[in-house]
């Protein structure tokens, strides 16, 4: 599949817009990938010219593919193909795309990047091989990998994608002594998080937030600002609830707010309190406690990948469930908003890392995208292996 090919520069303008297209299902495609499609024909005499394209808008839908041959009709005889996926070759939901795309007889298909799902991964390329048509793999496949970290890490490794959003003072603080930290970022960092939120499959937080700040962990439309946004708010992600001792209060917000919400608990609490959450709006799953108390964070996230499809989490939390999911190396990626402003030494700090004596100790990020947002700074940031 890794074959070196030289891509033309047609071929590199014909896959970055199916990699736009792609992005158009960003926020509405989970837990499918977002996939894009671009056919290109070149009739007789004439210069070559997209002929039809199309993206996956969203789960149980026609692909990507299916969308391109519908608009490309009899002119997908003899085309070239550009799909920032590898074509399905099952049949789910909707039929297998590879299928689909030998039947119209296309002439060639440009592949970004092979399914990242090892028991399918190759076969929707064997199909079109087999049926006669050339394949070539691999044109922009880190723009590709970009657009899908959740579904490639749940087909992987059979966990989420897990990102760590926290808002924090010039002086890396969190929320004052108090606990209260509504706001300390401005409204366009706020927007930014609700883009975050819109893309990701399920929000975890722990029940010391909820309760602090009452969260309601949903989006809302006016703040995403976006064209799409009404239809981007009929999937609300599912919303994740740390609760070790069952604290979450029944009239909570979260429980009265459309989508799911569901309590991760362990079973050292009655089952009457069990029950009344549940009559509240909850789902309440039962863990057991590891040696120290606290929630098995690396089996709840396997859970959470294997029943309910979670692709990518978003995770706003304090300083202790955000330190405890470092520690365990669960992080994959930090978005860190910084607001000029600072609050003291009394206010609560960004991580609870305990254990940390020495310089050698020191947990360090590779940097990749430093950016103003409104009046705050974004840091987006990965943890560096030890």
């Amino acid at each position: 599949m890794s074959n070196k090919v030289l891509f033309s520069e047609a071929d590199h303008h014909y896959m970055a817009r199916a990699l736009q297209l792609a992005g158009q299902g960003l926020y509405t495609t989970d837990p499918n990938p977002r996939v894009g499609c671009v056919i290109v024909q070149q009739p007789p005499g004439q210069p070559e010219c997209i002929v039809g394209e199309g993206f996956h808008l969203r789960a149980g839908e026609p692909h990507a593919e299916i969308h391109a041959l519908d608009a490309a009709g009899e002119h997908a005889k003899g085309a070239t193909a550009y799909v920032t996926l590898e074509p399905c070759s099952h049949t789910g939901r909707t039929g297998p795309c590879a299928v689909a795309l030998a039947n119209a007889q296309v002439a060639r298909v440009v592949v970004a990047m092979v399914d990242p799902n090892p028991q399918v991964s190759g076969r929707g390329i064997e199909l079109l091989k087999a049926a006669g048509i050339e394949v070539d793999v691999g044109l922009l496949e880190p723009d590709a990998r970009a657009l899908n970290p959740g579904f490639i890490t749940r087909m992987q490794h059979k966990r989420p994608f897990v990102r760590l959003k926290m808002a924090m003072s010039l002086d890396g603080r969190t929320a004052m002594g108090s606990g209260e930290s509504q706001w300390i970022t401005g409204p366009e960092a706020r927007c930014h998080v609700q883009r975050l939120r819109a893309r990701s499959s399920a929000i975890l937080s722990g029940v010391e937030s909820i309760i602090m700040d009452d969260s309601r962990l949903t989006l809302r439309a006016e703040q995403l600002q976006l064209d799409n946004a009404e239809s981007v708010v009929q999937r609300q992600p599912l919303r994740v609830i740390l609760d070790t001792r069952l604290r979450l209060p029944l009239a909570a917000a979260c429980l009265s707010e459309p989508g799911r919400t569901l309590v991760m608990t362990t079973p050292a609490h009655s089952p009457e309190k069990r029950a009344k959450l549940t009559a509240a709006g909850a789902e309440v799953h039962v863990f057991e406690a590891g040696s120290d108390g606290r929630l098995p964070l690396n089996e709840l996230l396997d859970w959470l990948a294997e029943h309910e499809q979670v692709n990518e989490l978003l995770v706003e939390t304090g300083a202790t469930l955000a330190g405890a999911l470092l520690d365990a190396k669960l992080v994959d990626e930090l978005q860190l908003f910084v607001a000029p402003t600072l609050l003291g030494g009394e206010a609560k700090p960004l991580f609870a890392l305990p254990g940390l004596s020495r310089m050698a100790d020191q947990r360090r990020l590779k940097i990749h995208d430093i950016r103003a947002v409104g009046s705050d700074w974004r840091i987006i940031a990965t943890p560096q292996p030890d």
